[in-house]
């Protein structure tokens, strides 16, 4: 299930404003521009920003998210009537002959388990055309992001549209390996409600996300810095193999 924070009406409708301008969308843009695509899939668009943006400068774009509140914050957006959103997961996609798809910020972390992140690749993979590129952005776990998710350093008060004084931190509540386990607080001046979102990310390896592209049918072409977060992070682009993929063996779900 969604994180409270997107599936949530209350907080999804607030996600622009606290998330603010997202520079690093700029980045992904010029990716798209850069490999010509024209039809783009946008995997965990959440509130629609970058489906919006793409959609705007004439692109043919899909935008899937499992967390519906979310997208209905999307579907009221500029140019949110040129995107085919889609809710759902990316293992369930049909066939889509997208030249490329994004997964920008968190969203390849959030698949949790070795067979539950190739069978979204797959599915990604599926619905993108014969040599359609991937390209997604992932922490390297090296860098320890997570020692810096303290109130201290998260805490902010801002004046949200439509609700008035917010105030919102987060902390890190578990590091089990390579899961981090953190959770946001919301509290409302106006009426004192406090809503926490609970979340658990997957910090994987460069080996690992490598092996899993491969396993996946995808092959490599650039490894780029990550744009918000300079040196602590991953770009990657793989592109689309023609020859099917195998079945899930014990090599692929073990990231070996």
């Amino acid at each position: 299930m969604p994180d409270l924070a997107f599936s949530d009406p209350r907080l999804a409708s607030l996600y622009d404003a606290l998330e603010g301008d997202r520079p690093d969308l700029d980045f992904y843009a010029a990716l798209v521009e850069r490999y010509r695509a024209r039809r783009v899939l946008d995997v965990g668009c959440g509130t629609g920003t970058f489906a919006c943006l793409l959609a705007r400068r004439g692109l043919d774009v899909i935008g899937l998210d499992p967390a519906g509140a979310s997208l209905q914050v999307a579907r009221h957006k500029a140019g949110a009537d040129r995107v085919r959103w889609i809710e759902g997961e990316p293992a369930a996609l049909p066939p889509l002959d997208a030249d490329l798809a994004t997964l920008t910020g968190n969203v390849a972390q959030v698949f949790l388990e070795d067979a539950a992140w190739i069978q979204a690749l797959r599915g990604i993979r599926g619905a993108l055309a014969a040599d359609g590129l991937l390209v997604f952005e992932t922490r390297d776990p090296a860098r320890a992001a997570w020692l810096r998710w303290t109130p201290q350093r998260t805490a902010r008060t801002i004046q949200a549209p439509g609700a008035g004084t917010l105030r919102t931190w987060c902390q890190v509540t578990q590091v089990d390996g390579p899961f981090v386990d953190f959770r946001w607080t919301f509290e409302f001046e106006a009426d004192g409600a406090r809503l926490v979102s609970s979340s658990r990310l997957r910090f994987r390896g460069r080996s690992e996300i490598e092996a899993s592209l491969a396993c996946s049918g995808f092959l490599v072409v650039d490894v780029l810095d990550a744009p918000d977060r300079p040196g602590e992070g991953w770009v990657f682009v793989a592109r689309a193999r023609g020859a099917a993929v195998s079945p899930l063996s014990d090599r692929c779900l073990t990231g070996v």
